[in-house]
């Protein structure tokens, strides 16, 4: 698969976006191109890291690096503020959106990406061409050549 946008989903049964960011037990994460999208991996939270956890925003932020985006069918504004500044684009939807019907519409609009889209993927085409840079840059100080 080449190069993919994780995207997250805030779901507690992988299968439709039932939960609000800042309460969400469950993230289901895709790697999502524009032909198609599999499932990575899920993220899921125990009660003691949900309840009266000053840090659960901050938790679940940190566990969504890498994500370009996170669906969920709400998200308030300190939050937004939040995901924002990690590079990560919330996006609401409505409740008990279905998570394979976003990932269709995803793969549409990537074939014409616009807005938070069309940043995200500049940001992994620059992320992948330095990784790309420095790992041939490492194998030509290590004695490698053509």
């Amino acid at each position: 698969m080449q190069a993919a946008l994780k995207i997250a989903f805030a779901s507690s049964d992988r299968l439709q976006v039932n939960q609000h960011f800042g309460t969400a037990t469950a993230f289901a994460i895709y790697a999502v191109t524009p032909e198609k999208s599999r499932f990575a991996e899920a993220i899921v939270f125990s009660e003691y890291e949900q309840d009266g956890n000053e840090d659960k925003l901050q938790a679940k932020i940190h566990a969504l690096q890498g994500c370009a985006a996170v669906y969920s069918q709400a998200v308030g504004a300190s939050a937004i503020g939040q995901l924002r500044n990690a590079g990560i684009e919330p996006v609401k939807v409505a409740a008990s959106s279905d998570i394979q019907q976003l990932l269709a519409q995803l793969h549409d609009d990537l074939q014409q990406p616009r807005g938070w889209l069309q940043r995200a993927l500049s940001q992994l085409d620059n992320t992948t061409t330095d990784h790309a840079t420095n790992r041939f840059d490492q194998m030509e100080a290590q004695g490698w050549s053509e």
